[in-house]
């Protein structure tokens, strides 16, 4: 029988499970011939928190937004790591839905700040694509903004193309809000109803993401959005990466659909994006 056995390089960001040959083998096909599979998962995620401290410790002046990244060799790294990300955010979510097991709080916190640092990887080197509603929204004046926060779809009709917060002033207008402006810069707000519409239409779009008709390169682009949003606004601090999880399962459940979710869109136009790596 397979053991779990953790493959990890000092030349590459990121590590593989490998069967007793030393193949390649995904989380989910490991625990199918493993007579403990639930222990695995926490092993994974352990391993996926140390690759995060070392691309914090690599990378960290990049991804917080410090300066771009300053030659190929760093790109390729960003795009290494933001690849290894997806993969195992991937993996840990198709090893849950292949065992019939729930995440804990715990792989909530860690796959929400592995999908941050995805994120800002992809930000890095201009590999995110457009914001819901971008082009469409009016540009805001300085100075204090009168008017009500509304979270505002694209398309009922298509639920993977998201949606996002707006402040609809009096006249009409329409500017571009965020999830964080709402719950710490704003009065008035009623924070839990917020976060409930939020909740809401990050699970719809990560749902209308595998619809047959669906358009993926739009519907990651939708979920990176309305994950981003969510996890900027529940950071335990304003220059930490590090999520929390106040909700629980239920919001640890959606950071970690809506991470493999748009992993698996972006593989349509990524090529082995979530795909083992070979021997």
């Amino acid at each position: 029988m397979a053991r779990p056995m953790i493959v990890q390089t000092d030349a590459q960001m990121g590590f593989h499970w490998a069967d007793l040959t030393g193949q390649p083998i995904t989380l989910s096909a490991l625990a199918a011939n493993d007579d403990e599979p639930d222990r695995l998962l926490p092993t994974h995620l352990e391993a996926l928190d140390d690759t995060l401290i070392q691309a914090a410790g690599a990378y960290g002046e990049i991804l917080g937004g410090g300066r771009a990244p300053a030659d190929r060799a760093e790109e390729k790294g960003l795009r290494s790591l933001h690849r290894a990300i997806d993969r195992l955010c991937h993996e840990y979510a198709d090893a849950l839905t292949s065992l019939g097991l729930v995440t804990e709080v715990r792989g909530g916190q860690i796959i929400g700040t592995a999908a941050l640092m995805s994120i800002w990887a992809r930000q890095a080197l201009g590999l995110l694509g457009p914001a819901p509603l971008e082009g469409q929204l009016d540009e805001p004046d300085l100075g204090v903004i009168s008017g009500f926060g509304d979270i505002q779809t694209v398309d009922v009709d298509r639920p993977w193309l998201g949606g996002r917060w707006i402040v609809r002033t009096e006249t009409g207008r329409r500017l571009p809000a965020t999830l964080s402006m709402l719950m710490f810069d704003s009065s008035g707000v009623n924070k839990d109803a917020s976060l409930k519409e939020h909740r809401e239409l990050l699970i719809s779009t990560t749902v209308g993401s595998d619809s047959p008709d669906a358009d993926r390169v739009a519907a990651s682009c939708a979920i990176d959005w309305l994950l981003y949003d969510w996890l900027m606004a529940h950071r335990d601090g304003p220059d930490s990466g590090a999520v929390e999880v106040p909700g629980g399962v239920q919001d640890a459940t959606m950071i970690v659909s809506a991470a493999a979710a748009s992993a698996r869109a972006r593989a349509v136009i990524d090529p082995g994006l979530i795909d083992l790596p070979v021997a």
